[in-house]
């Protein structure tokens, strides 16, 4: 199995340990993560049969202002803005008092707040015979996950997980 790490985290997968498919014909990864996920199932030749999407970073709702504010935020006091950040991912616990910070800085983080998940693409995916399985949270805090429900559906299985947040804990 190939994982992708969140924006800022590092040794994630193991908040994921219960719904990973092991095989190592999988692709998965959790928020920022997900969409190298998704760009390396999309631009490999390798066998891939599933790829899991934990909490996908999902912002194509979202306008330009709420963007440009998050970048600003994030460029005027990063490490305010990744304690709020990280205090939202892991809503509704605490932030686990062990968490280390992974890497990503603010090219990430544009890319991810950018980033268009186009329909096209998913059906390319699809098509080749991938199983896309995409995990979401109820109270996420980081993205709209009623949006994200509603636009990945047609492309594969969608697990909305009531009770919990961003890091689907």
């Amino acid at each position: 199995m190939r994982w992708f790490s969140g924006f800022k985290f590092q040794n994630d997968i193991e908040l994921f340990r219960q719904f990973l498919n092991p095989s190592q014909f999988t692709v998965a990864g959790f928020s920022y993560g997900a969409i190298l996920a998704f760009e390396y199932v999309l631009n490999s030749r390798e066998r891939v049969d599933t790829l899991q999407l934990f909490s996908p970073a999902f912002f194509q709702d979202r306008d330009k202002k709420f963007i440009r504010t998050q970048l600003l935020h994030f460029k005027k006091n990063e490490e305010r803005y990744i304690e709020n950040f990280l205090k939202n991912a892991f809503y509704p616990q605490e932030v686990p008092g062990n968490f280390q910070a992974g890497k990503g800085d603010y090219s990430d983080l544009e890319k991810l707040l950018n980033f268009q998940w186009e329909k096209e693409k998913l059906e390319e995916v699809k098509n080749r015979g991938v199983r896309l399985e995409i995990f979401l949270g109820e109270l996420d805090k980081i993205i709209n996950s009623k949006e994200a429900w509603d636009f990945f559906k047609e492309f594969g299985t969608v697990l909305y997980i009531k009770g919990v947040g961003h890091c689907l804990q």
